[in-house]
């Protein structure tokens, strides 16, 4: 699977729901995909060890519904933009996946995706302690079951390897969708 920018839009783009109606015991949260570049590269970051919940974990920039933020959408550019200093506007965002749940600290996230050409210089703030712009293709291709047990509390649980460093959980439910809609 050779990945042209092209097709990544074309199987990435969806129309935008960003609004979840939820009577469940979940937090509503969300994140942002960013693909950008010749060859396709994504970002993703290693959340601080500081942190309350996801300490030291490889995800995506987003987090959870703020009361100011209009929908869900908003809540991923502000968060993209607090955490990693990338501004993206609406109109840059071609499409969402499905809602994945976190299965310890309760969220339910909404994933969008935006694809552009390139990006600036990246500062990330005291939430993210790393930002890793991984090569999309060849990242894809190290999915594999999640065999920790403590983790596999679900069928859909999947790793993915970058740099000695696992992405798991979430994370890796997403980058799962992205995958499967690739290979299509």
């Amino acid at each position: 699977m050779v990945l042209s920018f092209d097709d990544l839009k074309s199987r990435l783009s969806t129309s935008l729901h960003p609004t979840i109606e939820t009577d469940t015991k979940y937090s509503l949260a969300s994140v942002l995909v960013v693909i950008y570049g010749d060859e396709p590269t994504v970002l993703m970051t290693e959340k601080s060890k500081h942190m309350k919940s996801h300490a030291g974990e490889i995800s995506f920039p987003g987090g959870k519904l703020d009361s100011d933020d209009s929908d869900l959408l908003e809540t991923a550019l502000r968060e993209t933009s607090e955490e990693i200093g990338l501004g993206i506007s609406r109109n840059q965002v071609i499409g969402q996946l499905e809602p994945v749940i976190t299965l310890n600290s309760g969220f339910l996230i909404l994933p969008f995706v935006a694809i552009i050409d390139k990006i600036p210089p990246l500062l990330a703030n005291s939430e993210v302690d790393k930002i890793f712009h991984i090569p999309l293709e060849s990242f894809l291709k190290t999915k594999a079951l999640d065999t920790n047990p403590s983790h596999n509390i679900i069928s859909e649980m999947y790793t993915f390897e970058y740099q000695n460093q696992t992405v798991w959980g979430a994370s890796a439910r997403i980058l799962a969708q992205i995958r499967d809609r690739i290979s299509q």
